[in-house]
Formats: structure tokens, sequence, C-alpha cells
């Protein structure tokens, strides 16, 4: 699988000289309680978020206590209460996970909707506004950034020749609408966070497990499975959301250098989501050019257009009806609100 935009290189530290400091923080000492990302996801996580919030706690006027999700227990599918409550002031969010509490959210990474990841991103930048407002009033919430880890392909155990060869297998999933599109593949959908999945895995409680190339490769995964389907699903879109109570507390200024500082957060995560994955696909199955992964020997299943075309009409047939009828009785405007940010930048069109 080609990513068309060129990898580049990744400044490990945001620098907020021109930011922050530009803004001055001038009023008290100000503590965020942070929840990161999975601490498997090595990149993200190590190269990336902590990196980042390390930088915002050397200021004189901010106090970061920042922690994975795993390190505390927090639960993915609770993130959206969490920061409603005030628990934490930031958080990193699987979107698609934390969803059941707000179906319209799942919108902006609907299984089989976007087919590469430029897709995926007009689609984002479109309907992120929206994503924005209804952030704030059903969650007391800030959107900071938004962002993919990537084509969300499968790791699977077992003789697979071709999608077709998926009918009876059990599939870590995370998502609602992913969960349907594997039931149209005819295999099963289980559903599972991150950290959950290598033991799955390794015990035949899933026979295949969904994520990007990069994220399964710092996971292991490639040593409880020994086939790679490269068949994008989704894009598994996070983002860090600001409770709304913390985000008044500051000044104009100071807002404008945390949005100038969280947009370069974004970035980077997006360079990530475009740079790595092809080489993990390369590491994950043994290929020569492998350089910036652990080095595996799975089999790699060639994918034909006759399989993103049964995607898309699983998609159409299956998928979006099911969400959009989630999605209207809690939000009137949702398939509205789709179709003109994501559904346009897709090419898909929900009847309403």
């Amino acid at each position: 699988m080609s990513i068309k935009t060129p990898f580049k290189a990744l400044a490990l530290s945001v620098s907020l000289a021109g930011g922050i400091a530009a803004g001055g923080l001038a009023q008290a000492e100000t503590t965020l309680r942070v929840v990161g990302n999975f601490s498997g996801n090595k990149l993200h996580v190590d190269e990336v978020e902590r990196p980042f919030f390390q930088e915002l706690n050397d200021r004189d006027d901010l106090t970061v206590v920042y922690n994975t999700m795993d390190a505390i227990g927090v639960e993915a599918a609770d993130a959206l209460r969490n920061i409603r409550s005030g628990a934490f002031d930031v958080m990193s969010v699987q979107i698609g996970m934390a969803s059941r509490d707000e179906p319209f959210f799942e919108g902006i990474d609907l299984a089989g909707v976007s087919p590469d990841l430029d897709t995926q991103r007009e689609a984002i930048d479109a309907v992120r506004d929206a994503f924005d407002s209804r952030l704030k009033e059903r969650f007391n919430a800030k959107l900071m950034t938004l962002w993919p880890f990537g084509p969300q392909m499968m790791f699977c155990n077992g003789d697979i020749d071709d999608v077709g060869d998926l009918s009876g297998k059990k599939v870590r999933v995370f998502t609602p609408s992913m969960s349907r599109l594997v039931e149209g593949l005819g295999a099963t959908p289980v559903t599972l966070q991150f950290s959950e999945v290598y033991l799955a895995l390794q015990r035949g409680v899933a026979d295949c497990g969904v994520t990007a190339p990069s994220a399964g490769n710092n996971g292991k995964w490639p040593e409880v499975t020994d086939t790679f389907v490269p068949l994008p699903l989704s894009y598994s879109v996070q983002g860090h959301f600001m409770n709304l109570d913390t985000w008044n507390s500051f000044d104009e200024s100071q807002q404008q250098a945390l949005t100038e500082a969280f947009a370069r957060l974004e970035e980077q995560m997006w360079e990530l989501a475009y740079g790595v994955n092809d080489d993990a696909i390369a590491c994950n199955t043994g290929q020569d050019s492998c350089s910036r992964h652990e080095a595996y020997d799975m089999a790699l299943v060639e994918i034909d257009p006759a399989s993103r075309e049964l995607v898309e009409t699983i998609t159409k047939e299956e998928v979006l009806p099911v969400w959009a009828e989630t999605c209207s009785r809690q939000y009137e405007g949702c398939v509205e609100v789709w179709n003109e940010t994501v559904g346009k930048a897709a090419g898909m069109t929900i009847s309403e």
C-alpha cells in the first residue's frame, strides 16, 4: 500500500517559544491533569505526546501531571464522561470507542467511508467546526487536536488468501461501525482495547486484530499472528480534548498560545500517520526496505480492487444506514451535517 504524502522528519519536541512564551501565561500556575494515549503506541507517546506535555510542564505557570491511559486504568470508552465531569483536564481520546456516548462523533471515521488518508484528512477538516460545537454542547469540552493513527488493517492467524477467507474469523474491532463492516465480511467482531489485544490473539480469543500497521508492530502483534491483510477499514481518528472550564480559566492570549501549540502537536501526529505505516508494513512482512520498526516475517495478502468494492458496498448498505438511524435519535441534524462535511469529502451521501 502506498501513501502519497512524503514523510517529513519529526521534530521530537514541540517548541513553545513562539507560542506560550509570547502569550506570557502570566496568570498563577495552573495544573493540567492529562491522560495520554496507550503506552504501547510508542512512536506516538514516546516521540511526540509525552515530550509535548513535558514542554508544557517546563513552563513556570503550568504544572502538567501526565499519565498514559493504561498506566492509570482509564477505559478508552469512558473518555467523554471523564472530560465532562472534570476528572481530567486534557484527554487523548479514541473517538470511535468513546462514541457510545455520542454517535455523531463516530461519523468522523466511519468504517469503509474514506478510501485513503488524504480523503480522511479532508473529511476531518470539513467536520472540525461542527465536531467542536457538539463537543462543547454535550460534554463541556474543547477540541484541541484531531488526527489518525493511520489505515486500520488486519493482523491475522490462519490461512487467508483474500477477504473471503475472513468469514468465520473472530476479529478485534473498536468501533460500532467497524463491527458492522466486519459482520458484513462474514466475521465475528470482538471489541477490545488496544492493551488487551496481544493476549487475545495469543490465546485465540481473537483470530485477527485491526489496528494501524505501525501500532501493531509497536504492540508486537506479529509475534502472535502470521498473516497481514492490508485492507484499510478506517483510520482510528484520535483527538485531544480539554475540559471547557479549564479552557475558560485561561485568558485570550493564553488560549491563543495553547491553540498554536496543540496545532503543532496535531501536525506531528499527521506526519506519523503519513510517514511510518508504509515502513511498518514492510517490517511486518519481512521486506528489505524495513528501517524504523521491528522486522517480522508475516505473510502479505494481496488485496484486489474487488475487495475495496466489497467494503464500499457493505458500507453503503449496512454501515451508513444503521449509523444514521442511531445518530439521528440523539441529534436531529446529524445526517444533514454529515452529508455536507464528511460525506461530501468522501463522495458518499446518506438518504435523509
